[in-house]
């Protein structure tokens, strides 16, 4: 029969070592998964239909986590205080679907806000904002069905251009209202209505840069023309004193008759 290994008896080597490999193995995975699933402070991370979901609603942030679980595939940030999405500022989420920024204070957009996630993100809420433009850039290549509604849009040429790109969610798409425009009977009109009738702000925008090319030629024009007279009247005043000092000078048939009346009085 076999004894009973008491406490103090000594193992086997190999099977203490094959132990200690074992579990330098296992902190090691626990060290290496753990940027991956650690949530971040005032947040609630949990799985959904075998999605990674962080929610940070209402959680008095001024600023979108940067220490999110490389796994996030919905991040929800509604109801906080976040004035602005910097560059990259969801760069290592490369499974990121749906980003949920809405009832914010976010003013300013990056131009690289959504890089390294064009490709994945399905939804993109930025309603109730503080947004008047954004660049371009910011939102090239992403497929992501946008909500942009009630937010201050300022609407010209670049504003154009960005919604041309865009996927608008359609059932806010009427919401995204010219609180200001190039043209003032715009302001409060939707701007998808506003462009489906006909108005090209970029068209504006060119007449608008020709005009102003046209008045600055004019004003330097007009400045060449206002020295060109003031030097021919200065130079014509010139003149004429010129003149008026030859006709006060005696002329030479007066010094001629002078010059006789005194040798004859001699």
């Amino acid at each position: 029969m076999w004894k009973r290994m008491g406490p103090n008896m000594p193992r086997n080597p190999l099977t203490a070592a094959t132990s200690a490999l074992l579990w330098a193995l296992h902190l090691g995975m626990v060290f290496i998964s753990s940027p991956a699933t650690a949530c971040p402070k005032n947040c609630n991370c949990a799985e959904k239909n075998g999605l990674a979901v962080v929610q940070c609603v209402s959680r008095n942030l001024d600023e979108i986590p940067s220490d999110l679980p490389r796994d996030t595939a919905v991040l929800l940030l509604a109801s906080n205080h976040i004035t602005k999405i910097p560059n990259q500022a969801f760069k290592d989420l490369h499974g990121l679907q749906e980003v949920d920024l809405s009832n914010n204070a976010i003013e300013s957009v990056d131009a690289g806000a959504f890089q390294g996630v064009a490709d994945s993100l399905r939804v993109l809420d930025l309603a109730n904002n503080r947004i008047r433009s954004v660049p371009k850039e910011a939102f090239a290549r992403l497929r992501a069905k946008i909500n942009l509604s009630n937010n201050p849009w300022h609407c010209e040429c670049s504003l154009q251009e960005v919604l041309r790109e865009l996927r608008l969610d359609p059932d806010t798409v009427n919401e995204v209202s010219c609180h200001t425009a190039v043209q003032d009977e715009h302001a409060g009109k939707p701007v998808i209505q506003v462009l489906d009738s006909g108005i090209n702000f970029c068209n504006f925008h060119h007449k608008t840069t020709d005009v102003a090319m046209f008045v600055t030629m004019f004003g330097w024009f007009a400045m060449v023309i206002a020295y060109v007279i003031y030097y021919v009247r200065h130079n014509q005043e010139d003149a004429r004193r010129h003149l008026e000092y030859l006709k006060s000078l005696p002329s030479s048939s007066q010094i001629s008759k002078d010059l006789d009346t005194i040798s004859t009085g001699l």
